[in-house]
């Protein structure tokens, strides 16, 4: 690691103007003065507004991905005990562009990232209603080397009164949630030196208090990078050879100390990869930790998962037989502040989603192939296989041709004492699952289409879930759904 200054810097403005705006907006606001209100935009269907809270309802905004705790779990309650047939109540529906990215929601608004037309587009809408209040493209120039979509991956994050996104060609960008006006940006595949990558940028950045913490992954080894909040001004790079993954960074505290932990990995043969724990003051790193299939086309994608005091989980899907880091493997630190491994496991296999870690055990989705995935549930002290099971809801096309549907490579959301789930192909479930078994509560079909792989966000009762293939048995493209989960009062 060693202390940068920026290689590049785009203000979109004076420091005057900027300090100006800020100090515009405080005064509308404590006036009491209401911003641009929304408006009805090209795309978006309005069905009902969503029912009132039920008395004692818990809610939250969902600021970036994995939620309010960068886990795969919500402290929402009073939701709806089960779903009909016919699906949740559905508010609000919109199309959109190519993403895989997760919407971010908090204070009432929807930042939807995505590319429509070749531009990278944030859309700023009422969560509520879906309407609009401002929207913000550029061009991009990108094409997916595998055939997937050529959307952006990284979800947006909300800090504050600004958003983050890092787009699919390595576009970092602050914005003002108010308006959308630009704070500072960075071409970070210019200003740095970021390669394409297998599937282009694709990480969520990490806010820690006045940073933005990007997993870069650039030329010269610079691996991970911290921007202040406020200017976009490089504060520290930490050197390193693994590049980008897939896998958001989240932040942990070991013994009073703050780290932050990047599950890095990118593009290289032979291929390399593992755990970065890095002091988010100094930029400095702790020993690190190789976790990485030594195939070359493998990555590093699901987010590390705290485990209790002192340990991490980390996963891949890609098994490689010559390799000793084969799926996952449970971490505990050392008084040295080195990593021990207490077990492994090929059993827990994660290819892109982030496991659950709930009462003991961790719950999630192994298999790198759709077919060959399963739901696994391991004892987390020990790595002992407690079940694995396949769930699958076969059914037929208009046409009377069947349609092999299933969870697959599903995402979990542990929520109002359940686990959430939305299928590879659309199938929204509510499942029992416990040590000793897995169950289906509910399900309903939304919608039947492949590559259903990004997490469902769940703010103040409304379920907001991404259909990013065209519907096989209508034909309705690439849309945000918004579901009502709030229970009757």
């Amino acid at each position: 690691m060693s202390a940068m200054t920026p290689d590049r810097f785009h203000p979109p403005g004076s420091a005057t103007r900027a300090s100006l705006t800020a100090a515009c907006l405080l005064l509308i606001a404590s006036a009491g003065a209401a911003t641009a209100a929304a408006s009805p935009w090209d795309g978006l269907t309005a069905h009902r507004a969503p029912s009132a809270l039920a008395a004692g309802a818990v809610t939250s905004d969902w600021p970036r991905f994995l939620g309010p705790t960068d886990h795969p779990a919500s402290p929402e309650t009073r939701l709806l005990p089960s779903f009909p047939e016919t699906g949740p109540p559905l508010v609000w529906e919109c199309t959109r562009g190519e993403s895989y990215a997760s919407p971010a929601i908090a204070a009432g608004r929807l930042f939807l990232f995505h590319n429509r037309n070749s531009r990278e587009t944030l859309d700023c809408l009422d969560a509520i209603t879906g309407q609009r209040f401002w929207s913000h493209s550029y061009p991009i120039d990108y094409a997916d080397d595998f055939g997937y979509g050529s959307g952006p991956r990284a979800g947006p994050v909300v800090a504050g009164d600004k958003v983050i996104t890092f787009g699919v060609t390595s576009r970092l960008q602050c914005r003002n949630t108010a308006d959308g006006d630009l704070v500072w940006e960075h071409d970070c595949e210019t200003d740095f030196g970021v390669p394409k990558y297998f599937f282009g940028s694709g990480a969520s950045p990490l806010v820690h208090k006045d940073l933005v913490i990007v997993n870069l992954g650039g030329s010269e080894d610079r691996c991970v990078a911290a921007f202040d909040l406020a200017t976009g001004k490089l504060r520290w790079m930490t050197r390193h050879a693994w590049g980008q993954s897939y896998a958001s960074p989240i932040s942990a505290q070991f013994e009073g100390r703050e780290r932050i932990l990047v599950f890095a990995g990118g593009k290289s043969d032979p291929a390399t990869g593992g755990l970065l724990s890095i002091d988010p003051a100094s930029g400095k790193s702790d020993e690190p930790f190789f976790w990485r299939a030594r195939r070359y086309p493998s990555v590093n994608a699901a987010s590390p998962v705290l485990c209790g005091p002192n340990r991490v989980f980390l996963s891949h899907a890609y098994i490689d037989r010559d390799s000793p880091c084969n799926g996952g493997v449970m971490l505990t630190l050392q008084d040295d502040h080195s990593w021990e491994p207490a077990w492994k496991s090929e059993d827990l296999a994660c290819h892109w989603t982030t496991p659950v870690f709930h009462d003991g055990h961790l719950y999630g989705f192994s298999g790198e192939k759709e077919r060959s995935c399963q739901l696994v549930c391991l004892d987390a002290s020990t790595g002992t296989l407690r079940w694995k099971k396949q769930f699958s809801f076969p059914m037929k096309s208009p046409d009377g041709q069947e349609i092999p549907v299933g969870l697959f490579r599903g995402s979990l959301l542990r929520v109002d004492g359940r686990f959430l789930c939305l299928g590879e192909w659309g199938t929204l479930c509510w499942l029992n699952l416990s040590p000793e078994s897995a169950t289906v509560g509910s399900h309903c079909q939304p919608f039947v289409a492949t590559q259903s792989w990004t997490l469902p966000a769940l703010s103040h009762g409304l379920l907001y879930v991404s259909q990013n293939e065209p519907d096989r048995l209508n034909g309705k493209p690439a849309r945000l759904l918004c579901f009502d989960l709030r229970a009757q009062p």
